[in-house]
């Protein structure tokens, strides 16, 4: 009798772990993305967190069988999962989600890249052939990622059609309004001179009309030298920047020592989702960031 019970429950939960629809993200941003889109009930795997730098991953074996169990694979692409992501894909043998098939999604087919070097040469440091991949620092490219994306999910998910639909309508709304929000706030940070670390927040300075005067690496990719450090010092003494930036997971000490020397507040930006405490959904994280470059101005 109690083998019985114990039989059928398991025949009741199994149906429903066949059914689960699972997704691999590359980075926060996407899962978040998804989970805008498709609701909470799918399960997602990300393979990167706010506090690791997306061109260095390690293909561990927890993220190959998520990968090997995935529907769907989202990733931005533009090259730059290039060191870690093929590697993990033949490992995982998911022919679902190779190149070319329904559920490899690259976002940054979808958009307009920025950045595109008209020669590539290992000497510029880490180029990025296909432009500059750090995209989601944009709402109008997570707009029309969403829209695509949305398309995507109901290709390979027909049965949850509708709910995708009306996911994919309520989050192109709320962003919609929270977008032109942001354009508000972000009006006086037009002209706003800032030094980066790296090209990181090219997007949002596109968006934005934010002024990057310079970077702390001297090539993508580059560790800043003390004596290039120094050359920079020298150029930032008589015009100061509003502030230096770096995301999470980038070395601090470049932006503090420079900082101290300029007089010029070094602050981190969530950069994507999980990048603070409050950057909790895409929604936040452009509050956050908006929030913080506000406080520096002069």
């Amino acid at each position: 009798m109690i083998l019985r019970i114990i039989f059928a429950a398991l025949i009741a939960v199994l149906p429903l772990a066949a059914n689960a629809f699972e997704v691999f993200a590359c980075e926060p941003e996407w899962a978040s993305l998804v989970r805008e889109i498709a609701g909470e009930d799918i399960q997602v795997t990300t393979a990167t967190t706010a506090f690791q730098d997306p061109h260095y991953v390690q293909a561990k074996p927890s993220l190959i069988a998520a990968a090997r169990n995935a529907d769907l694979l989202i990733c931005s692409g533009a090259d730059l999962e290039i060191g870690w992501l093929p590697l993990l894909l033949r490992r995982a043998g998911n022919a679902a989600i190779q190149p070319g098939s329904p559920g490899n999604f690259v976002a940054a087919d979808f958009v307009r890249r920025i950045e595109i070097p008209k020669v590539v040469d290992r000497s510029g440091g880490d180029v990025h052939p296909q432009g500059n991949p750090h995209i989601h620092l944009s709402p109008r490219n997570i707009e029309r990622i969403a829209k695509a994306l949305g398309e995507r999910l109901i290709r390979i998910n027909a049965g949850d059609a509708d709910n995708i639909q009306n996911g994919l309508d309520d989050f192109l709304m709320r962003w919609d309004e929270a977008t032109g929000r942001w354009e508000d706030e972000g009006e006086s940070l037009r002209g706003m001179r800032l030094v980066a670390h790296h090209t990181s927040f090219s997007y949002l300075a596109d968006w934005l009309n934010l002024d990057i005067v310079a970077t702390l690496e001297p090539k993508p990719g580059v560790p800043p030298s003390g004596a290039y450090l120094s050359k920079l010092l020298a150029q930032l003494q008589a015009s100061p920047p509003a502030a230096i930036i770096r995301t999470p997971y980038q070395n601090e000490k470049p932006s503090l020592w420079l900082a101290e020397r300029v007089g010029t507040p070094a602050i981190v930006l969530p950069f994507t989702v999980g990048g603070t405490p409050q950057a909790t959904d895409l929604f936040s994280l452009y509050d956050e960031t908006i929030r913080l470059l506000r406080e520096q101005q002069r």
